[in-house]
């Protein structure tokens, strides 16, 4: 629900409030408790109860009676996999996924935007995988990661205006950026130069440089990135891999470009 404002949600009524449920219950990663999602909760107990049931009864959600726990149910299963297929980048992009982890060796994310967020919607693994928060399915944060820059910085004005409001600026590391003001410096360079760069702004350790995806009219359809570890690549070693980045990025838009995308 980070995309969405409160006064969003109170404007979206029950059926908000049953999505706000569902993220809570689907965010934990494992079986919750009812009172698991009383605790983080904005809806009194009956009111939570009855979403819940509503979920549990139209298949959103399935109910585990032995160990009284909720978890995304079958339905919700068969919604995810047709997005993924007809809605992400992902099925578009694998064969190019493939062949650029192929040939540097190096993990490869492949993102998309939602409401200034990152949405990570698939990953190559390097030969030798590094620990790092990014998985498919994964929300990120826009200001702090590469993709998420990527993508913000190519936006129409209006809507990075937008997307760069809706960021928390939270410091994870010393190097985070921390104002909407010093992300917007960053991303005019990133428009200039035509790629992004993370200097373990979002995590000790791990440095990547992504590249955008952009349809033909300009139109941000994903972003692309090559992540390693500081202590095997520096940065003057990812860019020399800017040549291969931009390559597979173009490759992927133009793959794309008959794919029907959400505006």
């Amino acid at each position: 629900m980070g995309a969405m404002d409160k006064s969003t949600q109170a404007a979206d009524g029950t059926v908000g409030k049953a999505l706000q449920v569902l993220d809570m219950v689907a965010e934990k990663a494992r079986p919750v408790r009812f009172n698991d999602v009383l605790a983080e909760s904005p809806f009194p107990k009956a009111t939570l109860y009855r979403l819940l049931q509503t979920l549990t009864s139209q298949g959103m959600l399935s109910y585990d009676e032995e160990r009284q726990t909720y978890a995304p149910g079958i339905r919700l299963v068969r919604l995810a996999h047709a997005a993924w297929s007809q809605s992400s980048l992902a099925p578009v992009a694998r064969p190019f996924l493939d062949d650029l982890s192929a040939e540097i060796g190096q993990t490869i994310h492949l993102a998309q935007l939602d409401g200034g967020q990152v949405l990570y919607v698939d990953k190559r693994n390097a030969a030798t995988p590094i620990d790092m928060f990014s998985q498919a399915g994964k929300i990120g944060p826009g200001y702090c990661t590469g993709v998420g820059k990527a993508m913000i910085a190519f936006l129409k004005p209006e809507a990075r205006e937008d997307a760069i409001k809706r960021q928390s600026f939270f410091r994870h590391t010393d190097n985070t950026l921390t104002t909407a003001e010093a992300l917007r410096t960053e991303l005019d360079t990133i428009r200039e130069d035509g790629v992004a760069f993370d200097r373990e702004e979002h995590e000790v350790g791990i440095n990547c440089i992504a590249a955008p995806i952009l349809s033909s009219n300009g139109r941000v359809i994903g972003a692309l990135s090559i992540t390693t570890s500081r202590q095997d690549y520096n940065m003057d070693d990812l860019t020399q891999l800017r040549p291969q980045l931009l390559s597979t990025a173009a490759k992927i838009a133009e793959a794309a470009e008959a794919w029907q995308f959400p505006g």
